[in-house]
């Protein structure tokens, strides 16, 4: 298994306050958002005798309630589509042990979310990337890149959207043309889509479950972790209208016999959250996001583009290793008794030297400790000893050195 880049360097961050050290993490994507007050005041007032356990694929109620949630987002599934595991991580081992066999293949664009790579490597499935580029905001790349790393082992296409890492949002244009990809090789198109709620500046998302004519291909990832700031509920859904799939996956759901009780009724809860619990969400994630973005963007030598969704962004550093960089932050730097933790992006790569000048941020904290953080990131590129002079090369010039090499 590799080792997680989000949390790698958590022993470090740990030194640095015990140093007296303030540390911005940035590094993970635990939003200070307060939970929805409804899931307090449920759990607050259960009042069950026993805590059992559920059924292996969920509580009725709890899947009858989600559906209907999917289905006010004009999503066509019902509670027999839905599969509610630990997590949105458990979601993605069962799709992936459901799906393929050890040898078996899966496509993914990167950089991606770092565990796909590890959930694949534990069911013995090999990971064949295909690469977005920072220069144009991590698009989906060309489907003429996807063909040939097509092979008789290929079983899936996997995406984020919106994207962790890179916050980018795949059209439905970008969607449709995976779909037609899909269907021509008869794969499965696994969408990880537990950002939803958080779209930014008139974007709406768009589920891979309203592509018509997919029904038997697609599996939707989904999660209560980050839509209501419930990431220690460890709560999440395999969705999809393959009954061969359902029925294989329930197989691995039974052998861990269920899914958490008490976090399913907080699950079910939150799904009775007004509206403006988002409303008021997503505006503070517009506000960090852009006093982010811009702040990076006004530091020489970085670049980093403006996401649509989710709360993280991608950015260039002008330096010769951003693990390294991270690392030296942590141990070595300090401004004003802060520093800053980020994830170093290679670990969100196949290709990790793509990834080598990069970090993952993730803006979720309050604008104020971003705006600190910000400062934090500018001092620390002044005095580190690693600091590129010429700036930061495209990250296409990069790949296409390296394939010359």
């Amino acid at each position: 298994m590799p080792a997680s880049p989000i949390r790698k360097l958590v022993p470090y961050a740990e030194s640095a306050k015990r140093q007296g050290k303030v540390v911005y993490h940035l590094n993970i994507g635990q939003p200070d958002i307060e939970t929805p007050q409804v899931v307090w005041d449920t759990l607050r007032g259960y009042d069950e005798k026993v805590l059992e356990y559920s059924l292996s694929e969920g509580n009725l109620s709890y899947r009858k309630g989600l559906a209907a949630y999917y289905q006010e987002h004009g999503i066509p599934v019902d509670e027999n589509d839905i599969l509610i595991t630990t997590g949105g991580s458990e979601a993605l081992l069962f799709t992936i042990n459901s799906c393929m066999d050890p040898g078996d293949e899966v496509i993914i664009p990167e950089p991606f979310y770092a565990n796909y790579n590890g959930f694949a490597q534990s069911a013995g499935v090999k990971v064949r990337s295909v690469t977005s580029f920072i220069e144009n905001g991590f698009a989906l790349p060309m489907i003429e890149d996807f063909e040939p790393l097509i092979t008789e082992r290929t079983k899936a296409i996997m995406i984020c959207n919106p994207a962790n890492p890179t916050g980018y949002l795949y059209s439905q244009e970008e969607l449709e043309q995976l779909r037609d990809l899909v269907r021509r090789h008869d794969l499965f198109l696994i969408a990880d889509e537990v950002y939803r709620e958080f779209t930014y500046d008139g974007e709406k998302p768009f589920s891979v479950l309203n592509l018509m004519g997919m029904e038997d291909n697609v599996i939707m990832i989904d999660s209560v972790s980050k839509r209501y700031s419930m990431c220690g509920a460890r709560i999440g859904a395999m969705i999809t209208k393959n009954k061969e799939v359902r029925d294989t996956a329930i197989k691995f759901a039974q052998a861990r016999l269920s899914p958490p009780t008490l976090a399913q009724v907080a699950g079910e809860a939150a799904l009775k959250t007004p509206q403006s619990y988002f409303d008021a969400v997503i505006s503070e994630y517009v506000q960090r996001r852009d006093i982010l973005v811009e702040g990076l963007n006004s530091i020489t030598g970085v670049r980093c583009p403006k996401p649509k969704g989710a709360f993280y962004c991608m950015a260039e550093l002008p330096v010769d290793d951003a693990e390294r960089f991270c690392q030296w932050m942590l141990e070595e730097f300090e401004y004003e008794g802060c520093t800053v933790m980020m994830a170093p992006a290679a670990g969100f790569y196949k290709n990790v030297e793509f990834g080598r000048r990069q970090v993952r941020v993730a803006y979720v904290l309050n604008t104020d400790a971003l705006k600190h953080a910000v400062e934090c990131l500018r001092e620390g590129l002044k005095q580190y000893p690693g600091l590129l002079a010429t700036g930061v090369q495209d990250q296409a010039s990069v790949i296409g050195n390296q394939a010359e090499d």
